[in-house]
């Protein structure tokens, strides 16, 4: 289970990273979109938003306890 979820991690993460490199390069004119670009930056949303709901499904099927502080001592 932490293997998933650190995969998609370094994924959100590699996706971000690439998005940041095509922000970097300089196009051909300075005011002209990069799809490419964009396309990181969406497949970064999606994959945050499908880590989400694959941690809030796995804690439903009992995969996955919290382990917060305690209230009381």
């Amino acid at each position: 289970m932490k293997v998933i979820i650190l995969a998609m991690l370094v994924a959100v993460l590699a996706a971000l990273a690439g998005a940041g490199a095509m922000m970097l390069r300089k196009g051909r004119t300075p005011g002209a979109r990069d799809p490419a670009m964009a396309r990181a930056l969406a497949l970064r949303v999606g994959l945050s938003i499908a880590l989400f709901l694959f941690i809030l499904l796995a804690w439903s099927f009992g995969w996955i306890q919290p382990t917060g502080i305690p209230l009381s001592p």
